[in-house]
């Protein structure tokens, strides 16, 4: 996942990385009592939901796993998954933006009960920053990762995220569709993948290429999950290897790519559940509901609006298909990107 963030006012995401044969067909939420005896009664306090972490036992079992990655690195095991999915529901973050460019990061762990700000920009404070109104707020919740009301919704999400990872992580024979999650990191780690970047620069020596299930790429990407998975973009701007080491670290890479918007794009989770609809300015640039709106979200400028044929896009497709028959769910929506415009670096939209 190349997602290029040149400078944090932006977070574009852009990516070379790349996270379903023809014999599958394309699938196109005070009044007061003096009353004696009211008083000797306890005051009703209705009780708050009680947060229940996501169980992932629930959404597919360790046989299941095992049998849509036979091939995979044993690296990738179903307890990383499993406690990756239920560790990062325990995390929500709060994202507020001002002026355009200026962000505050809120992150909640449930575990703890605490909330701190883990991201506040130097301008954040500044008297012609905190008169101008934000120009969006919004929450991500990562325990609804595929965890929806709707259980065959939470299916096909989870059968888009696997195409996606399985698609960026692959190395085998085409359309056997055994071959995802084969892959720790990119296979050329030479390039370092270091952009500019006023909140998440790099640090010397380190390297940003493609780690994990999403191929986790660019400091600044590496930054900004560090602030919402961790509460420190340090800690993988100093350690970007620990994606490679740490398998449940590295699945949380990619949930929490799954699940975050982009500065310009909705997250894959929102498109997959409906949640985001196109605005007119979307529909005039072909963008619609469905798996070809996540490919645009992933890696839009290599693969979309190029035709039908791009090979990449038509993986993807054909692996998501896959997924879905194997998940026992079907969709109708449209799966490709072919005629979508992608969403280009530094322009507002």
């Amino acid at each position: 996942m190349r997602f290029q963030q040149k400078n944090t006012k932006y977070f574009q995401y852009t990516k070379n990385l790349s996270v379903a044969a023809a014999s599958i067909a394309l699938l196109c939420l005070s009044c007061s009592n003096t009353d004696k005896s009211a008083q000797n009664k306890k005051e009703y306090v209705p009780q708050q939901p009680v947060y229940e972490a996501p169980v992932a036992s629930k959404l597919i079992t360790e046989k299941q796993f095992n049998e849509l990655f036979p091939q995979r690195n044993k690296f990738y095991t179903y307890s990383a998954f499993k406690k990756a999915f239920e560790e990062l529901g325990q995390i929500k973050i709060k994202v507020t933006r001002r002026a355009t460019s200026v962000y505050q990061i809120v992150r909640t762990d449930r575990s703890t009960g605490k909330s701190a700000v883990v991201r506040q920009d130097v301008d954040w404070n500044e008297d012609w920053a905190k008169k101008m109104k934000p120009d969006s707020t919004y929450e991500v919740d990562y325990s609804k990762f595929c965890n929806e009301k709707d259980a065959t919704l939470n299916k096909k999400e989870l059968a888009a995220f696997f195409a996606h990872i399985a698609h960026e992580t692959r190395g085998g024979e085409d359309d056997t569709f055994t071959d995802g999650l084969m892959y720790i990191h990119e296979k050329n780690t030479s390039s370092a993948y270091i952009a500019e970047n006023d909140e998440y620069p790099p640090v010397a020596g380190k390297k940003y290429y493609g780690r994990g299930p999403v191929q986790l790429s660019y400091n600044g990407n590496y930054g900004y999950a560090g602030d919402c998975i961790l509460g420190d973009h340090n800690i993988l701007l100093k350690n970007p290897d620990l994606i490679e080491t740490d398998a449940v670290l590295a699945f949380k890479t990619a949930i929490y790519f799954w699940m975050t918007p982009q500065t310009h794009k909705p997250s894959a989770h929102d498109v997959m559940i409906g949640v985001w609809q196109p605005k007119a300015a979307d529909k005039a640039k072909g963008r619609a509901p469905g798996f070809g709106m996540t490919i645009n979200i992933v890696n839009g400028e290599v693969e979309c609006n190029k035709g039908e044929d791009n090979y990449s896009m038509k993986d993807r497709i054909k692996f998501y298909q896959f997924f879905l028959k194997k998940l026992g769910v079907t969709d109708t929506a449209n799966c490709s990107c072919a005629k979508m415009q992608p969403y280009l670096y530094g322009v507002n939209e």
